[in-house]
């Protein structure tokens, strides 16, 4: 059986740099089946798969949050804790620009530019997640506690 090539990444490199303990979780990417198809693959709750979701606020400003598979970021929510008007998630082309990253494999680890973090709050009491290592059909799973040590978000609770 043919080894499966696995892509070297922006984000895998920030996590060998930073010395995180992960393990990257290949799959069968299909276009638009999200963190469902993820889960599946992998045999895991949807719950413990991590959306990286690029928004940015009524200024323009960009910023990631980490969301549960199988939940929503109140957007009315997280305008309130940033003391803004309104939040929206990022046109694709948009997130491109400043994470490096298409969307469907964009993740939080090795962006372009430097972005505003947030955690939902429910997600550092999993045992483990997955989440993407910057690549279409390839997570890596860790414990939350690898990623709140090496990228430090700001917890909130948002999820709907």
């Amino acid at each position: 059986m043919a080894k499966e090539r696995i892509p070297v990444t922006p984000a895998i490199l920030f996590m060998k740099k930073n010395g995180m303990a992960y393990t990257l979780r290949p799959y069968r990417y299909e276009e638009h089946g999200g963190t469902r198809v993820a889960a599946r693959e992998l045999g895991v709750e949807e719950s413990q798969v991590i959306k990286t979701l690029v928004m940015e606020d009524d200024r323009g400003e960009p910023f990631i949050i980490l969301m549960h598979g199988n939940r929503q970021v109140s957007t009315k929510s997280m305008a309130r804790f940033l003391g803004v008007k309104a939040v929206n998630p990022c046109e694709p082309h948009v997130a491109e620009k400043h994470t490096g990253y298409r969307v469907g494999g964009t993740s939080p680890f090795g962006t372009k530019k430097p972005l505003r973090l947030f955690i939902e709050e429910g997600i550092a009491a999993l045992p483990r997640i997955l989440i993407n290592a910057g690549s279409r059909g390839l997570l890596a799973e860790m414990s939350p506690a690898e990623l709140i040590r090496v990228l430090t978000p700001i917890v909130v609770k948002v999820a709907i």
